[in-house]
């Protein structure tokens, strides 16, 4: 099971990008998210970026992962 996790673009340089989230940076593919730029928060599914997020929400899908980890220790 795969799931997508919301990143904010710090690297971007034609279709390859890199997307930093809760301490990990990740290579990213931007292919299907038109005009992307450094700052802007995507939801990335198998190392693709599917969707633009706006800000808020990305940050509270962030919270809830770091939840998730505390949790499971």
């Amino acid at each position: 099971m795969c799931l997508a996790v919301p990143l904010k673009l710090i690297e971007v340089n034609g279709k390859d990008a890199v997307g930093e989230a809760l301490g990990m940076r990740r290579p990213i593919r931007v292919d299907f998210i038109p005009d992307p730029k450094v700052g802007d928060y995507v939801m990335v599914h198998a190392g693709f970026a599917i969707e633009r997020l706006p800000e808020e929400q990305a940050q509270d899908d962030l919270e809830a992962w770091e939840e998730l980890q505390h949790a499971l220790g």
